[in-house]
């Protein structure tokens, strides 16, 4: 993912302050984070299951809306697997067209100096964007395939539709990123993880409890600096050294710090899905 791809960059910058020779790959955190995964999902499962769910009350039908939206009754079974077959061979044909832009050497999506596909390069940068013409050619697959497109009027028509829903998601994240905006303007942020990493540093501790409290620490700032990338640029150049002076290897700084990154982004306000979580859940407010 490009998210792995900056902060593997981040920390070989960060490692070559002390091993200038030393370096990380992208699948360094690739077991840990697919154990880590199975691991969250069962806490998930249980936490869902046996503390919130008890505390909703009753479940009532009648307040769950109709079960099947009314659009959906017209299309028979026939037009849809019509549909999801198209819709299939739209992803195929994007993956084909993106792999021939990439997989050949000396390829446009290559670096040009290198011929490197992971790291600071056009592949890597063009990454969403690729992501979104993927599932816009599913989206035109399924509608050209069901017959719900039919002329070009019931595409603008769908995208219509579409971003009238999201009016009070993008009004909200219009106010939330100016509050944001005007937050990190104030500096604030950087402050207070500057005096944090500062209060760990000097911390006379073996490497089991510095990383322990490095992960407290990232979960703090996290309330206030949600993305992984600005904490982690302040981080590490700084404790990524001081571990690897302790014998901690790097990966091992790295997986701490996605740790510790995880847990606060449901419950800090300044979370970019929040607003989104705030729209889908007013459905189910009577």
């Amino acid at each position: 993912a490009p998210l792995d791809a900056m902060l593997t960059e981040m920390t070989n910058e960060a490692i070559q302050i002390t091993d200038p020779t030393g370096s990380i790959t992208i699948t360094a955190n690739f077991i840990f984070s697919a154990v880590f995964t199975i691991l969250m999902a069962l806490v998930i499962t249980f936490v869902t299951t046996r503390l919130i769910e008890p505390r909703l009350g009753i479940y009532d039908p009648s307040e769950a809306g109709d079960e099947v939206p009314a659009e959906e009754v017209a299309i028979d079974h026939a037009a849809e697997s019509r549909g999801l077959k198209y819709s299939v061979y739209g992803i195929l044909a994007g993956v084909v067209f993106f792999a021939v832009m990439t997989a050949p050497p000396g390829a446009p999506l290559r670096d040009p100096v290198d011929g490197s596909i992971i790291g600071n390069t056009p592949f890597m940068d063009s990454l969403v964007f690729m992501i979104t013409v993927i599932f816009m050619l599913a989206g035109l697959g399924y509608g050209i395939g069901a017959k719900t497109f039919t002329k070009s009027t019931d595409v603008i028509n769908a995208i219509v539709k579409t971003f009238a829903s999201l009016s009070g998601l993008i009004f909200m994240l219009l106010i939330i990123s100016q509050f944001i905006a005007y937050f990190n303007f104030t500096n604030i942020p950087r402050v207070l993880a500057g005096a944090m990493a500062h209060l760990l540093e000097s911390a006379n501790v073996g490497a089991l409890p510095l990383l322990i409290g490095f992960i407290l620490v990232i979960m703090l700032l996290d309330i206030i600096i949600p993305g992984a990338m600005p904490k982690w640029a302040i981080f590490a150049p700084v404790f990524v050294p001081i571990f690897m002076r302790l014998g901690v290897a790097p990966q091992t700084v790295l997986a701490a710090y996605r740790i510790g990154d995880s847990p606060m982004n449901v419950v800090t306000p300044l979370m970019v899905y929040l607003p989104f979580i705030v729209i889908v859940s007013q459905r189910y407010v009577k």
